[in-house]
C-alpha cells in the first residue's frame, strides 16, 4: 500500500471532482444542521467525493431540506440514513471533537464545535499571536470554499447576519439586530444593526447584504467569482444560480 500525502486544498479539490479512489476525509460541521452533511456530501451535483449521485438518496435528502417541521424532516432522514447502510456510500470511522489547544499565557481560550474559534476575544501577552492549523487558507473570498482551514480565517474578517455564541452553536445576532420569519420559513425578514461601518469607514444598509447574496447566487455579478467557479456549498443547498448560462 502507498499512502499519497496531499496538500489539504489539493486534497479537497481532488475529492471534489472524484478522482480519489479510497482517502480518509475529516469533516467537521459549519453550523449544528443535517443538511450541512447530508446536501453537501450525497446531494450536490458538483461534489463527487463519493462517486456518482445517488438518485433516490437525494430525493429524500433534498425533500428533507424543504421542510422546516423537524419531525417531518425526520422521516425523510431515516430513510436517508437507511439509504446510506444499503448503498454503502461512505464508511464512518470516528465522531471527532475539537482538538484546539491554546499556550497557558492566553486569555479567553476556547475551542468551537464548529470550528470557527472567535480570535479577536483572545488575549495575549505578547503583541504577536501564532495560530497553527492543518493547512493554509486556500483563498480569503471563501463563498468558493468548503474546507476549515479556510473559513476559520474567513470567519475572523466577515461578519454575518447571524452568528454564534463564542465557543457554542447558540445562534446570537451579527449585522441583523432580530429577524422574523413565516410559518413555513420560506420568507425571512432581518432588521439590521444602525452604524455598522466598513473599514472605509462606509455604513451598512440592505443593499450591502442584497450584494453579498449576488455574488453567489447570480451568475451575472461581477463579484460571481471563485478560486473554483463551483461555489459547492450554495449548489448543495440551492441547486441552481440565478442568470445561469448551462
Amino acid at each position: 500500500m502507498n499512502i499519497n500525502v496531499m496538500e489539504s486544498t489539493a486534497f479537497i479539490d481532488a475529492t471534489a471532482a472524484g478522482t480519489e479512489g479510497f482517502y480518509l476525509l475529516g469533516w467537521g460541521a459549519d453550523y449544528p444542521g443535517a443538511t450541512n452533511f447530508y446536501d453537501y456530501h450525497f446531494a450536490a451535483d458538483t461534489n463527487l467525493q463519493f462517486g456518482d449521485l445517488y438518485p433516490d438518496l437525494v430525493e429524500e435528502i433534498r425533500a428533507a431540506g424543504k421542510i422546516s417541521d423537524p419531525a417531518a424532516r425526520q422521516v425523510h432522514y431515516d430513510k436517508v440514513n437507511q439509504l446510506l447502510k444499503d448503498d454503502v456510500v461512505m464508511i464512518p470511522v470516528a465522531h471527532g471533537a475539537s482538538a484546539t489547544a491554546f499556550k497557558a499565557s492566553i486569555g479567553g481560550a476556547h475551542a468551537s464545535p464548529l470550528g470557527n474559534e472567535v480570535m479577536g476575544v483572545l488575549t495575549s501577552d505578547s503583541d504577536q499571536f501564532v495560530w497553527m492549523q492543518s493547512g493554509e487558507p486556500a483563498t480569503l473570498w471563501c463563498i468558493d470554499e468548503t474546507d476549515g482551514e479556510t473559513l476559520r480565517a474567513c470567519e475572523q474578517i466577515f461578519e454575518a447576519l447571524l452568528s454564534f455564541k463564542v465557543g457554542s452553536t447558540e445562534v446570537e445576532p451579527g449585522l441583523a439586530e432580530s429577524y422574523v420569519a413565516n410559518d413555513d420559513a420560506t420568507e425571512w425578514t432581518f432588521t439590521l444593526r444602525q452604524g455598522v461601518q466598513f473599514h472605509d469607514g462606509a455604513l451598512l444598509d440592505a443593499s450591502d447584504v442584497v450584494a453579498s447574496y449576488a455574488a453567489v447566487w447570480d451568475a451575472a455579478s461581477p463579484n460571481h467569482v471563485g478560486r473554483t467557479g463551483n461555489f459547492e456549498y450554495f449548489t448543495a443547498f440551492f441547486n441552481k444560480f440565478l442568470n445561469a448560462t448551462e
